[in-house]
């Protein structure tokens, strides 16, 4: 079971509020998720982040993948380190014969 650490969207139309959970990868966004460790509302100036630093390094270190929204929360919330971005997936770009 591939586990992620995401945001799963609640709130308002036109005013979104998130919750950042710990998800199987195959649920919907807004579906069933095992653990939620924390918050994120992008609407107050700065955007307030509240993050249960002890659940998010316990999941990390189970396996659990953060997304790269999440993932540039855990950043500026200095919950791991900042490191190398991935490469960029090229995917099966093939050269055009000349």
């Amino acid at each position: 079971m591939a586990v992620k650490i995401r945001l799963t969207r609640m709130g308002d139309k036109k005013s979104p509020f998130y919750r950042v959970i710990v998800a199987d990868s195959r649920s919907p966004r807004d579906g069933k998720f095992i653990d939620l460790v924390g918050t994120y509302n992008p609407l107050t100036d700065p955007a307030q982040v509240k993050l249960d630093r002890d659940k998010i390094v316990k999941w990390i270190a189970n396996g659990a993948q953060p997304t790269d929204t999440v993932k540039a929360l855990l950043v500026q919330e200095g919950i791991i380190p900042e490191g190398k971005k991935a490469p960029a997936k090229t995917g099966s770009l093939k050269k055009k014969k000349e």
